[in-house]
C-alpha cells in the first residue's frame, strides 16, 4: 500500500478498526488482571458495553486520521480515580497485543498504534 494513506485508511477504516474494538473491549473487560482492581471491575460493569465499544472506536478512529470525532471524556477524566498501576498498564497493553495478534495487525500499523496508545499513559496511569 502507498506510505501516503492515513493509519485510519491502512487499518481499513471504521467497520475493521471497531472489529478490532470489540474484540479488545471484551478482552480487557473480562481480564482478571485488570478487575482485581475493585475500581476498575465496578466500572467495567457500571457502563454500558456497547457504549464503550462505540467512544473507543470514534477515538481510535479519529486518531488514526479518520473523519470521526471523538465526543467521550478526556482520558484523564475517565481515569483518574480507577487509581490504575503500572502492572494493571501492562496487562491491558498484553491484552491489546493478543488482539492484534487475532487481527494480524501489522508491524508498522501496530507500531504506530501502541504510540497512539502510550500517549495516553500519563493520563490513566497513577503516578
Amino acid at each position: 500500500m502507498s506510505s501516503h494513506l492515513s493509519l485510519y485508511e491502512r487499518l481499513g477504516g471504521v467497520y475493521a478498526i471497531a472489529a478490532v474494538v470489540d474484540d479488545f473491549i471484551d478482552r480487557i473487560m473480562q481480564d482478571s488482571r485488570l478487575n482485581a482492581n475493585p475500581k476498575v471491575d465496578e466500572a467495567h460493569h457500571r457502563v454500558s458495553k456497547a457504549g464503550f465499544k462505540y467512544l473507543v472506536t470514534e477515538q481510535v478512529c479519529w486518531a488514526a486520521g479518520g473523519p470521526q470525532q471523538y465526543t467521550g471524556r478526556s482520558m484523564h477524566d475517565s481515569h483518574v480515580h480507577l487509581e490504575i498501576t503500572e502492572f494493571e498498564w501492562q496487562s491491558f497493553l498484553d491484552d491489546l497485543r493478543q488482539t492484534f495478534d487475532k487481527f494480524e495487525v501489522p508491524a508498522a500499523e501496530r507500531a504506530e498504534l501502541l504510540a497512539i496508545v502510550e500517549s495516553t499513559k500519563s493520563d490513566i496511569v497513577l503516578k
